[in-house]
């Protein structure tokens, strides 16, 4: 067929403007309910083991849905597919807004989830519809989103809630995800590229069931004991599952992720980097509040409100959105793997700097916007890595397997902090709060994750390899779409 007629300039802005948009929306959604932690139990009635609950389902459909949602968009439309994640975005935020019960606040969180597609999709979008000159920067932009989103969530979230109560956040989550669908049913294009395959149901049983078995012990290792037998069967059953599904792919005609692809060096190491920066980032996330809200009598804390943390953890998520187009520029200039290393230091640096500046409200400043700064080049320089490395046909579902890799950063994060923080305390009247000593240990461990990340990524070729075969002839088709002005 012929090729898509091309988007004009003014519709490009528009695309870049909605598509950015829309995945701060859904990285807004992720930080959502943390404000409402500590009242939760008392709000639905439950345990605080319980009310985990609300985390850790968001934590696993998103983990899941990325490289399936992904891989449904090369083969069925990758805006369809990012219309139904926001869709699933929107009818959980509902139910969390219309539930005041444990049950319905996971099954609307669980929906919410999904959402999270929507930045691994929309990059794909941008490497079909955007003119190359343009790729580059609209990548950075999304990318950044996914900082931007999280760092204005908390104090924007913390505010409504305090002054419209608990299921303010939620409506005003609904209002977002139906603004948002609207925008993009009337501004995105549907991407020009098909792939003419059946969809792997049973490669997509198998990844769902080996990554839950896998995350799920993760999260909740802490609480339910890491030598339990429920801990253990599960990982048990995940490395069995893993095992098979990794023997059918390789197999499969169509499989639903390409494991010799994403085996080969420059998507394998950047995927594992991209494992490091995700635990960097989510560590500095864990780690800033902390230094903020707890009592000055620890040494180190500044005594501050969920409220004024949240304004001082701001401005890291602005800084990443100002130094994405300066991201994309040196990635033009000098190629993303360059890009990717400064961010990778920089965020080594960050971590090291706040073992310089602890005990004070402008050194938790200081060590957010540093880290953010080269969590945005970092995020800036993956999507283009795995981008140049795979066929236009793989796209979505290699996006989606780079953002799985990011989610199990921040899971291994959440895991190895909380681990830390609640083995190094110190007693504060009938309480334990993490010492300094903790604090410390964890800004070490950021240090030499994002110094490990950085080694990885040297073994990443300069330039990019010839690509793999692309899908089979006939397997793959342009789709006509009228210029939008």
């Amino acid at each position: 067929m012929s090729p898509a007629a091309p988007v004009s300039p003014v519709s490009t802005r528009r695309v870049v403007v909605v598509l950015a948009g829309a995945g701060t929306m859904v990285s807004l959604m992720q930080t959502l309910v943390i404000p409402l932690l500590p009242e939760l139990p008392r709000l639905l009635h439950t345990s605080t083991a319980n009310a985990s609950w609300v985390i850790t389902a968001t934590l696993l459909t998103s983990a899941v849905a990325t490289p399936l949602l992904g891989r449904l968009g090369d083969l069925y439309g990758r805006r369809r597919l990012m219309l139904t994640a926001v869709l699933s975005l929107t009818a959980g935020s509902l139910v969390c807004a219309l539930g005041s019960t444990l049950l319905t606040m996971v099954m609307g969180r669980t929906l919410q989830g999904l959402g999270i597609s929507v930045i691994p999709l929309g990059i794909s979008i941008m490497r079909d519809v955007l003119p190359s000159e343009r790729l580059g920067p609209a990548v950075a932009l999304m990318s950044s989103s996914l900082g931007v989103g999280g760092a204005l969530g908390l104090p924007l979230s913390a505010t409504v809630a305090q002054h419209l109560g608990w299921h303010a956040p939620f409506w005003f989550a609904v209002g977002l995800g139906c603004v948002f669908a609207v925008l993009i049913i009337a501004v995105v294009p549907e991407s020009p590229v098909r792939v003419r395959q059946r969809f792997d149901a049973p490669g997509a049983v198998g990844l769902s069931v080996g990554l839950v078995a896998l995350l799920l012990p993760i999260s909740k290792g802490g609480d339910w004991g890491w030598t339990s037998m429920p801990v253990l069967g599960l990982l048990t059953v995940s490395a069995v599952v893993l095992g098979s599904w990794a023997m059918w792919e390789l197999r499969a005609a169509a499989p639903i992720v390409d494991l010799r692809s994403s085996a080969r060096r420059p998507v394998l190491m950047t995927n594992l980097a991209t494992v490091a920066v995700g635990f960097a980032m989510y560590s500095a996330n864990l780690l800033g509040p902390q230094m903020l809200q707890l009592p000055t009598a620890t040494g180190y804390g500044q005594g501050l409100s969920m409220l004024q943390a949240g304004l001082l953890m701001a401005p890291g998520g602005l800084a990443m959105m100002a130094f994405s187009p300066v991201a994309a520029r040196m990635s033009q200039a000098f190629g993303p793997r360059s890009c990717l290393l400064l961010g990778t230091m920089v965020i080594c640096c960050g971590n090291v700097l706040a073992q310089l500046l602890i005990g004070t409200a402008w050194g938790v400043l200081v060590f957010t916007i540093v880290n953010s700064a080269g969590v945005g080049f970092a995020y800036a320089a993956m999507p283009n890595l795995i981008m140049r490395s795979v066929p236009v046909s793989e796209t979505a579902a290699a996006n989606g397997l780079n953002s799985l890799a990011r989610s199990l950063g921040t899971s291994t994060a959440s895991t190895v902090i909380g681990l830390v923080l609640g083995q190094l305390t110190i007693q504060l009247g009938s309480v334990a709060v993490p010492s300094e000593t903790g604090i410390r240990v964890c800004l070490a461990i950021g240090a030499a994750g994002a110094l490990l990340a950085t080694l990885v990524e040297l073994a990443i070729p300069v330039r990019p390899a010839p690509q793999p075969p692309r899908a089979p002839v006939g397997s793959l088709e342009k789709i006509t779409r009228p210029a939008t002005g």
